[in-house]
């Protein structure tokens, strides 16, 4: 398979579109930072509720993403073809879905979020903040998917800039709320929840405004939205696959001793972050390579695709390097505890030279996600998880390996979805075009 420099883009059309997809994706993360420094001075059991109701929000959140990364690589195609229209009142349907998606959650969550808190922090005083919180910020949860179906819809006519400025507007002003709310109106911390959907609200009608005046809003289509389930079951098998490890891990972890799972959380919030970081080239991909698929144009989307995975695994490469120069100084600015500290190097060197290995996997998860892929890409997850992470990190738990175990088998997952999406990359077979999106395995 051949690329010649005719078939791939500017580098500034990627830039273009990555780097506002990382101000959206590191617009989150930091709202909930401000929110935790906010509830944090109310005290541990207020903390303990924002924590375990925020985690479980995002779980939610988390497994519903193919609002956003399903609707990207249906309406790249559609914008390729030329058909922009089409393209913005598919974004539609998945507004329309995002909605019925969310009403379901919000009701659900509701009945369950009281035996559900109970049962994870196995303590009334914690669950009861808990429930307190969830209850409220579930009021936010349709918009949170509108949200990403907005998201999934502009990226996909290579909108970057607008989606940017809908949810930035959205945290900026719930970071200015939140704490007046939680203090001086002294609704405490409701007031967090309650600043939390509106910043949901905000960005959410912001997205709705803009079908509006693109003339998108038109009724529910269920033949489209059938479409978009069938894509989004296999996203949402492979986000299980993706939290059964990452909750396994953090398991063992903390199974282990103190120590580990301190050190375990450092270096997996900077591993985190730097997903999202990674994560923007591949939102990215996804984008340009479906407008190439659908315009009819495989060549282009191979070479994008090439394109793509050099500027990943130069980034990774980049990276790896930043944080092997950091270790002496980084860590000693999450905790101050000698016995965490000393325990960090058993993940910290795995984390740095894992780094090259994301850079690649990430960039090719972009470039199968914009070929509309997903089938291929849960049954990598699901094979990886199965084959590689899961047995290893049980097993080292058994044995005692503590984090040394833990990070082995996250590089064994990792080595295993690099050979699974380099070996579908090189076959081509993901390269169909038209404006179908459906690529069978």
């Amino acid at each position: 398979m051949t690329d010649t420099s005719s078939n791939r883009v500017p580098a500034r059309e990627v830039w273009r579109l990555a780097v506002p997809a990382l101000g959206v994706l590191a617009a989150e993360p930091l709202y909930v930072l401000v929110d935790t420094a906010v509830v944090g001075h109310l005290g541990a059991l207020p903390l303990a509720g924002l924590a375990l109701g925020g985690t479980l929000l995002s779980l939610v959140s988390t497994q519903l993403t193919f609002l956003s990364y399903g609707t990207t690589a249906r309406t790249a195609r559609l914008y390729g073809a030329g058909r922009r229209d089409e393209a913005v009142r598919e974004g539609t349907q998945a507004t329309w879905l995002a909605v019925a998606v969310g009403l379901l959650v919000l009701l659900v969550g509701q009945l369950l979020a009281e035996p559900v808190a109970l049962a994870m922090s196995g303590d009334e005083a914690v669950a009861e903040r808990t429930v307190t919180w969830l209850r409220i910020a579930l009021c936010g949860a349709p918009m949170i998917l509108v949200t990403m179906a907005g998201n999934g819809w502009m990226r996909g006519v290579q909108d970057a800039v607008r989606p940017l400025r809908y949810v930035l507007a959205g945290n900026a002003l719930s970071a200015v709320l939140c704490p007046v709310l939680v203090y001086p109106v002294g609704w405490g911390l409701a007031g967090s929840a309650v600043a939390n959907v509106v910043a949901q609200a905000v960005s959410a009608s912001l997205f709705l405004l803009a079908l509006v005046r693109e003339g998108g809003l038109v009724r529910p289509n269920p033949k489209v939205m059938r479409a978009q389930l069938r894509l989004g079951r296999d996203l949402v098998l492979r986000s299980l696959a993706f939290q059964a490890c990452f909750v396994s891990a953090t398991s063992v972890a903390a199974r282990t001793s103190t120590e580990a799972v301190g050190a375990h959380q450092v270096v997996w919030q900077l591993w985190t972050f730097l997903s999202l970081v990674l994560d923007s080239v591949a939102i990215a991909a996804q984008s340009l390579v479906g407008a190439a698929l659908g315009a009819n144009n495989s060549p282009r989307a191979r070479g994008i695709a090439a394109q793509i995975v050099i500027y990943g695994l130069v980034f990774g490469c980049v990276l790896a390097v930043v944080f092997a120069a950091a270790y002496p100084v980084l860590p000693h600015a999450f905790t101050t505890d000698a016995g965490v500290l000393g325990t960090i190097p058993h993940a910290w060197w795995f984390f740095v030279a894992l780094q090259p290995v994301a850079g690649v996997v990430f960039a090719l998860d972009g470039v199968l996600l914009g070929a509309g892929d997903a089938t291929f890409l849960r049954n990598a997850t699901v094979g990886s998880a199965v084959l590689g992470y899961l047995p290893l990190i049980w097993v080292s738990l058994a044995l005692g390996w503590g984090l040394v175990g833990i990070w082995t088998g996250l590089t064994l997952f990792m080595v295993l979805r690099l050979t699974f999406v380099v070996l579908r990359w090189r076959s081509g077979r993901w390269a169909v075009e038209g404006t179908e999106g459906s690529v069978r395995t």
